[in-house]
């Protein structure tokens, strides 16, 4: 029962790192988990038959091609994604009931909402960064798996790994209109915000380019 638990979390953890950092060898996932990497090489053998992970290969100039392992839809759609259906279904309503108009109405409201309650959390924040920094830590606990990369001094990237409403997103664009929105009215006018990668644009994550104006 042991050995299937400790099995258990190590998948978990496998996939939980592929969907933060993006492709993984199995080198690289032995070294972030502390486990060998004829170990992992059984675990992702494991996750490919269950179709949770593929592979693209890479030639090398010498040896044997390597593997880089990434995330079918299968795997995504074990992170938490709101309601999905539930909400797609919401949208599609007041779509139909009130058109375009009041779906953006909607999404406004929405909007406003988000920025009351996260600027009641950034009321204390000395400067931009730590505005980020608390967006971040909201970010991840509404499911989105963020992070920040520090890209340069006076730079900071805001990824997310994970879009919780991705399939409300793809039913109604103005979603993400509004994320940007919500990031450049809380973050302030001492800084610029570019959404520099985008999910529903094909790249793995959301990510946003925060960089001083001063």
């Amino acid at each position: 029962m042991n050995d299937a638990i400790e099995r258990v979390r190590v998948k978990n953890q496998i996939l939980s790192v592929i969907k933060m950092h993006g492709s993984q060898t199995a080198v690289d996932l032995a070294t972030k988990l502390q486990v060998s990497p004829m170990a992992i090489r059984q675990h992702m053998q494991t996750l490919q038959d269950e179709q949770l992970v593929t592979y693209s290969e890479q030639k090398q100039a010498v040896g044997r091609p390597v593997k880089f392992w990434q995330l079918t839809e299968k795997a995504n759609a074990l992170f938490p994604n709101h309601h999905a259906d539930l909400v797609v279904k919401l949208i599609e309503g007041v779509r139909k009931v009130f058109g375009e108009a009041g779906l953006g109405l909607l999404i406004g409201e929405r909007t406003q909402a988000q920025i009351q309650t996260y600027s009641a959390q950034m009321q204390h924040a000395q400067n931009w960064r730590e505005r980020v920094a608390i967006l971040t830590q909201l970010r991840t606990q509404e499911g989105y798996m963020a992070e920040i990369i520090e890209e340069s001094p006076g730079v900071l990237l805001l990824a997310e790994n994970h879009c919780s409403i991705c399939a409300a997103a793809q039913s109604c664009s103005q979603l993400c209109s509004s994320e940007l929105q919500v990031f450049e009215t809380l973050l302030g006018s001492d800084v610029n915000v570019e959404r520099v990668e985008h999910i529903l644009s094909g790249d793995r994550r959301c990510a946003y380019r925060i960089s001083s104006c001063n």
